[in-house]
């Protein structure tokens, strides 16, 4: 399984090309949950390709809207915020939760979203339904991987197979 994500990973930064065939892009997102015993949270960061978001947020909200550290429009992160609620949901231990949008950062070409997910006192089972962009590119993936403690399990959502379970015990 991490061959497969390390190569979904590596392939996502090169195109293929041939002579037979288009430049071709892959369409990935990577979501890291993390619980923190301490704080009784899951602490969630989202990763995604910043022109596709882009490509989103001008077909669903506005199309002059651009996304960047210099010009940005001071609407993007309730754009953000927005859009992840309706497609990003977890229902930790068959209860569901609801996250704190606490806001986002440029890192190349990348958008990375932080998310907080608190009162979680113990992490047995999570229940996640991850539709970003599945609505706008039909061959786009999901990535999420959670992490308790020593413990790192993963899913590959896509269209059709948008939620996934993991179970970690007590």
């Amino acid at each position: 399984m991490s061959k497969i994500i390390v190569f979904l990973l590596l392939m996502t930064s090169v195109p293929l090309t041939s002579s037979f065939t288009a430049v071709h892009k892959f369409y990935v997102s990577v979501t890291q949950v993390e619980y923190n015993n301490e704080k009784n949270s899951l602490q969630v960061i989202t990763s995604i390709f910043i022109d596709d978001i882009e490509d989103l947020i001008h077909e669903r909200y506005d199309a002059s809207v651009i996304l960047g550290v210099d010009k940005e429009d001071p609407h993007v992160n309730k754009y953000l915020e927005t859009y992840l609620r309706k497609k990003l949901t977890f229902v930790v231990n068959q209860k569901e939760v609801s996250f704190t949008y606490l806001g986002k950062e440029y890192e190349d070409d990348l958008i990375i979203c932080y998310l907080e997910i608190e009162n979680i006192t113990s992490l047995e089972t999570i229940k996640i339904t991850n539709q970003v962009l599945m609505d706008l590119f039909e061959e786009q993936q999901n990535i999420v991987h959670v992490k308790k403690g020593n413990k790192r399990k993963s899913l590959i959502l896509e269209k059709e197979r948008e939620i996934g379970m993991l179970k970690f015990g007590k």
